[in-house]
């Protein structure tokens, strides 16, 4: 499938869409297909790793998930 991911900090230019593995539910989840998703200031924080206490829930030198958004967790 493709997504828009990045793999560091920095400006909305380090996006990019890739190919990604889909991915397989676990035992007792489910896999829900997301037609369309919104773009809200927080993922523009959490894209630029600002303010700098933001990285240490989001990864202190590299982002822990490098796919933007949380539609649903």
């Amino acid at each position: 499938m493709k997504a828009i991911v990045y793999h560091h900090y920095g400006s909305p230019d380090v996006l990019a869409m890739e190919e990604v593995e889909k991915q397989v539910p676990k035992e007792g989840e489910v896999l829900v297909k997301i037609h369309a998703a919104a773009v809200t200031p927080g993922d523009g924080i959490v894209v630029k790793g600002e303010p700098f206490l933001v990285r240490f829930s989001t990864g202190l030198v590299k982002p822990k998930h490098t796919i933007p958004g949380k539609e649903m967790e």
